[in-house]
């Protein structure tokens, strides 16, 4: 209901005909002498006209016609707008003289005055118009879309489909204020109030900055009972009932209530207010409206949060850091790879529909749900309920996890860095033997690229259970890897912000760089048709339906906590919505385009080694034979082969050529680390200029990943400090240190020559299932625990309006369907599958073929760690929360119902 700045329904009004009910004390509402109304800049640019509610004559409702029950007003709907009377006397208890003309405290512009029936055209829009002109964003934002932008008059208030908090808060401001005890009953007419919209405005008007209201005792308080229709004086049926609860709500004077939902049985029976209830698909969650801030609060909050939480300084930095968290080494060198693998175009069409129903519908939960609460992933979930805190401590273990392996990528891309400054590259040949008479075997036997990989870098074993020792080189390079990652997120955000101006935009521009650069170079149009050449037969191929959902999943950095972190620090009215689609469509794009990249590389390595097996035959054939120089090309090899074997069949069939075929060099798929530090490093050996086009690439990698450790770093901090495991004195300099320097520790164990088996062991089981299971609680949580309705009426107060359909079945059944199908489908594969990894091993026969062999048995034990304790996270800490609930004494019971305590006056709640 909203209570309105147009009220007076006669003549304009004139000097002594007319006083406002409100206090003349109350600050921002004017003298409230007679005659004064027009003068107020609420009605500045308010036309008034003499306008009466149809079937009533002029002067007729007067407040005498408003029945008494129980010594509270009931007031329809129709008796808001009383005429000129000079009949008309105010009510005991109602404030003011003369005729009744209503407006609502300057801290919450509304309205109470949109009645159902009001539909008289010009009042609403000359409301609309005047409020529009007001200068609070909030105001302009409401009035606004009250007119509707119509010039017409036509643009009704009373279309709109819900009440905003803001005007609920109004609402219960306005009775509250009236000096008399709280009303019995109070019909709202109109709208669809949730139960936790009426408790706000509540909550608003009782405590926060208001301070208590007259006519509310300790032991009374209002609450709502949705869809119960209430009767006025006259027998009509209005839509909504305030019913009085003698119940304490709340237990210090002045704070908030509970705002806890009483059962209908255990509310009194008043006159004409009915006991039924809507039935709802919310699972019960007592306590909820305690635990988190109403809408109506969170403008204030944001306003208080200025000195002691930080803001982004621009939206761009915003924008640059989500999408750096989301554009990551995955979009480089793991999308090219499965498009490669399921059918080039054909994969897609299930990579661009999974995107539409299960990317942006996840990231725009994310953003909303930190934006609304104002929390990291710890507070965001334990405030929706206190047994979900497991789903936050989730995502922090698996974010220090990946943290841990990620940033070892990092390290390694350093190394490479620093070796790019070489002419020649040191990995564009083999090096010599100890004797100087030859390349060393090893390299011979495999390729200068390899080579440089596994030996000088890595300085592998030849299994997982032979760890060897630290190697110094790749220590130093953690060490600057975790140095750097420090100072780039030592104070957070304020920190951070201004570090993704260039890690977030520079790998675009080397990745324009290098297309510009692959589109020149011979076969790099093999390449991009080979990749975007469709196979439509992988479409009915489950698996490639499977690949592309992950694929989507994992992009986008879900479930990690970094992204709730992230939006918690913007603006309340933040569009969130537009944020989740502008990152996903940049996320998409990017991963095309990188594809694209690299694959007009790969295109331009697949002609070059074609060539070179071609120039090997040739010579082959050449020497044999003893055939003239350049008597042999590509164009006549064939006829040339022919001849010769008619000439000397013995001597030909004496010949062992190479298959050559360019395709099974462009089929060749690698990923990973395989594809960035070994099929890269030698498409670029063989480019002009190669250091150039080395120290580029390896700049955009460093810039990707270290982007991308921005958001996992925030996603332990801030559950760190929302679980109070670190003590709150510490700056966050000190506490950010602590973790870096921890996590250092134990990353060591990937400087180790077995350090790249751990990695792949890590990054294969922490950084995949887990995050899965962590997003399908986020969404059932949201949606059945936190309640749908309310989570889109929370988004309608953030952007201005209601999620439309595709999200609401996108949120309620697809994407969680999605998630479920793809979890099952992972587990019934990897249960079939033994586990397995790829060594390396000079002795294997098919050297430099990488052999695959099995895990070690207590590898399993590992692999429960990192993969299953995140995930048993969840459940136990709601296990751990019933069992302290059933333990506790029956006189201190509290459990999982919250109530609120001395300290809920500085906001702190007791579970």
């Amino acid at each position: 209901m909203r209570l309105s700045h147009r009220v007076v329904l006669g003549p304009e009004p004139v000097a002594g005909d007319w006083t406002p009910p409100w206090s003349p004390a109350q600050p921002g509402m004017g003298s409230g002498h007679p005659g004064r109304v027009g003068q107020h800049k609420l009605f500045s640019k308010v036309h008034y006209k003499p306008q009466w509610p149809p079937g009533h004559s002029r002067g007729s409702p007067t407040l005498r016609q408003v029945q008494a029950t129980k010594g509270a007003a009931v007031v329809p709907w129709h008796w808001w707008a009383a005429g000129p009377s000079s009949s008309l006397e105010p009510e005991p208890g109602w404030r003011g003289t003369g005729r009744l003309g209503v407006s609502p405290p300057r801290a919450a512009p509304g309205s109470l005055l949109q009645l159902t029936s009001w539909d008289w055209g010009g009042g609403r829009d000359a409301w609309a118009r005047g409020i529009c002109e007001r200068p609070t964003p909030a105001s302009r934002r409401l009035g606004c879309a009250a007119a509707g932008g119509s010039s017409t008059g036509q643009a009704s208030l009373l279309q709109w489909p819900r009440h905003s908090y803001q005007e609920r808060s109004v609402f219960a401001r306005f009775f509250l204020s009236r000096g008399a005890g709280s009303p019995a009953c109070i019909c709202t007419g109109g709208g669809v109030a949730s139960a936790h919209g009426a408790a706000s405005g509540l909550r608003t008007a009782v405590g926060g900055s208001a301070g208590p209201r007259a006519g509310l005792s300790a032991d009374k308080a209002l609450t709502v009972r949705e869809d119960t229709p209430c009767r006025s004086a006259d027998g009509s049926v209005l839509p909504r009932c305030w019913g009085e609860v003698p119940k304490v709500l709340y237990k210090v004077p002045g704070s908030r209530p509970t705002a806890t939902r009483p059962q209908a049985s255990a509310l009194p029976a008043v006159r004409g207010c009915p006991t039924t209830t809507m039935v709802r698909l919310v699972l019960p969650n007592p306590g909820l409206d305690a635990r988190i801030p109403s809408l109506a609060e969170l403008e204030t909050i944001e306003q208080q949060e200025s000195s002691s939480r930080p803001k982004w300084d621009n939206k761009a930095q915003y924008m640059l850091t989500c999408v750096g968290f989301c554009v990551g080494l995955g979009n480089v060198w793991r999308f090219p790879y499965l498009c490669q693998s399921h059918g080039g175009g054909a994969f897609m069409i299930p990579f661009l529909i999974l995107l539409v129903l299960e990317g942006i519908p996840l990231l725009h939960l994310e953003f909303a749900i930190g934006q609304r609460l104002r929390q990291g992933s710890v507070g965001v979930w334990s405030s929706i309920h206190p047994a979900l805190k497991g789903v936050g401590v989730a995502s922090m273990l698996v974010s220090f996890v990946v943290g841990l392996y990620y940033n070892t990528i990092i390290a390694w891309v350093m190394w490479y860095f620093f070796n790019s400054f070489q002419e020649p590259l040191p990995w564009s040949q083999c090096p010599l033997n100890e004797n100087k008479t030859g390349y060393v075997d090893e390299c011979a036997r495999s390729s200068p690229v390899d080579y440089f990989w596994y030996r000088e870098t890595l300085n592998i074993s030849m299994s997982i259970s032979d760890s060897g020792s630290i190697q110094w080189w790749m220590l130093l390079c953690l060490v600057c890897a975790w140095s750097v990652l420090y100072m780039c997120t030592i104070r957070g955000i304020e920190t951070t912000g201004k570090a993704v101006y260039v890690t977030s935009t520079l790998p675009y521009v080397v990745l324009t760089i290098f297309l510009i650069r692959g589109l020149t170079l011979k076969g790099a149009t093999n390449g991009i048709v080979f990749l975007f050449t469709p196979n439509v037969t992988e479409l009915a191929n489950p698996v490639t339906w499977l690949d592309a959902g992950a694929q989507v999943f994992y992009s986008f950095s879900l479930a990690f906590g970094g992204l709730i972190s992230f939006s918690s620090y913007n603006s309340v009215h933040n569009n969130c919505q537009m944020d989740s689609v502008i990152v996903s469509i940049i996320n998409g794009l990017t991963s095309v385009y990188a594809a694209t990249v690299v694959y007009s590389i790969i295109g331009f390595r697949a002609t070059q080694r074609y060539d070179d097996c071609f120039d090997t035959n040739i010579l082959t054939l050449m020497n044999w034979f003893d055939l003239a120089e350049g008597s042999v090309t590509q164009e006549n090899f064939a006829e040339m082969q022919r001849l010769c074997n008619d000439t000397n069949p013995t001597a030909y069939a004496q010949l062992a050529f190479q298959t050559c075929d360019i395709n099974s060099f462009l089929s060749e798929g690698v990923e990973g680390t395989g594809l960035a530090f070994i099929v890269f490093t030698e498409a670029i050996t063989k480019m002009p200029v190669s250091p150039l086009w080395s120290v580029l690439f390896f700049i955009m990698l460093f810039c990707l990943g270290l982007s991308s450790m921005f958001g996992n770093m925030e996603g332990v901090v801030v559950p760190l400090q929302d679980l109070k495991v670190i003590p709150p004195k510490w700056p966050k300099e000190l506490l950010t240190g602590f973790i870096c320097l921890g996590t250092f520790l134990i990353g060591i164990i990937f400087t180790l020559n077995s350090g790249q088996y751990w990695l792949s062991l890590l990054d294969g089981y922490a950084g995949s299932i887990p995050l899965l299971i962590i997003a399908f609680c986020e969404m059932f949580s949201v949606v059945y625990v936190y309640g749908v309705d309310r989570f889109n009426t929370d988004i309608e107060f953030m952007i201005g309006h209601k999620p439309n359909i595709f999200w609401q079945v996108t949120w309620r059944v697809v994407s969680p369907l999605l998630m479920l199908v793809i979890f099952l489908f992972f587990f019934v594969v990897k249960v079939k599958e033994e586990l397995t990894y790829s060594i390396w091993d000079p002795g294997y026969e098919e050297f430099p073929k990488s052999q695959k062999i099995s895990y070690p048995n207590w590898v399993y034990a590992v692999v429960v760690i990192v993969a299953g304790v995140p995930c048993l996270t969840i459940p136990g800490y709601a296990v751990y929360k019933l069992i302290r609930h059933c333990c506790q004494k029956s006189g201190d019971r509290q459990g999982l119902v919250s109530t609120l305590s001395t300290a809920s006056v500085n906001g702190d709640l007791k579970y």
